[in-house]
């Protein structure tokens, strides 16, 4: 029992923050009146912990303990739209925005299924779209600025981001109040951001579209080829030799959004391979730094 016990503290101190179901008690959107079946899957591991089988979204948030920015930022962890890495992509990063001043908000987004979705390509989209509306819904009572409010993520994560800021004019929620869907900015961190053959990740791309996508599928998110004028600024973070996220889609997009007269900052480490969280151990630079100086000069920090 103590063993027992031990495992589950730091996953217990992990969750101790304001968790909320992301839709409060309004129906989930586009879901199928299934059992409940989500697993944490990382449970012999103290420090780490990963969650599969996502049907019940929440949206857990950390506060800043000194005087906020203003600025929110909405983590997606990664895990190839088949997992969540909850701690190293969620949690852990949390922390590190309100060291620095900044609200965030963990999203805990539903996993793409055919058994507990109706349409299950929009899924992880709704949330994020929710994530957003709800930030701005409640900014006053969480002090943030609704004019300074990013999304963060990570690998599928940063698929995820990415699609929040290049699909916003296209609402896959209830939105009566016309709450702005537009993230202020984006941080994608080794981010998936294609489905096309030549640089997906075919597992992600697997769990998101199926075995087999119809060519305006990939096209539609592949979210290289949905940059416009009106697309957020972005930070980005990659490592070159990445074996499971090929470079290019970091590379394209950056591109994508330079074409489009969207501020961008892109971040290219040699090594590093994918899944570092904050810290790529190949280097003792830390993009974590850069990132507090872009957030900085762009306004969303006090310097």
């Amino acid at each position: 029992m103590t063993f027992l016990l031990f495992l589950l503290v730091p996953w217990i101190l992990a969750t101790a923050q304001q968790e909320m179901p992301l839709y409060g008690d309004q129906p989930i959107p586009n879901s199928r009146p299934v059992p409940d079946q989500e697993r944490l899957d990382s449970f012999y591991n103290p420090f780490r912990y990963v969650i599969t089988n996502v049907s019940h979204p929440t949206l857990t948030i950390y506060k800043p303990a000194a005087q906020s920015s203003g600025t929110a930022v909405i983590i997606c962890p990664g895990g190839a739209y088949y997992k969540l890495s909850m701690t190293g992509e969620g949690s852990d990063v949390a922390k590190w925005l309100n060291s620095i001043g900044v609200t965030a908000f963990v999203l805990k987004y539903r996993l793409p299924s055919g058994e507990t979705m109706i349409d299950k390509v929009i899924g992880p989209l709704q949330d994020a779209q929710r994530a957003i509306q709800l930030v701005r819904e409640c900014a006053g009572e969480w002090a943030v600025d609704t004019n300074k409010i990013g999304i963060l993520g990570f690998s599928a994560g940063g698929h995820l981001a990415s699609s929040a800021g290049t699909h916003f004019l296209q609402p896959t929620i209830p939105n009566n109040e016309h709450i702005s869907l537009r993230p202020d900015f984006m941080i994608l961190i080794y981010p998936l951001i294609s489905l096309s053959d030549s640089i997906t990740h075919w597992d992600s791309r697997h769990f998101l579209l199926g075995p087999n996508p119809d060519p305006s599928s990939i096209l539609a998110w592949s979210n290289e080829r949905q940059v416009t004028q009106q697309t957020p600024p972005a930070f980005i973070v990659q490592a070159e030799n990445d074996p499971g996220v090929p470079v290019w889609n970091s590379l394209y997009f950056y591109e994508a959004l330079i074409k489009n007269h969207v501020p961008a900052e892109l971040h290219i480490y040699p090594k590093g391979g994918h899944g570092f969280g904050l810290h790529n151990t190949s280097t003792s630079d830390e993009w974590t730094d850069r990132l507090k100086n872009w957030l900085q000069s762009n306004g969303w920090l006090r310097n």
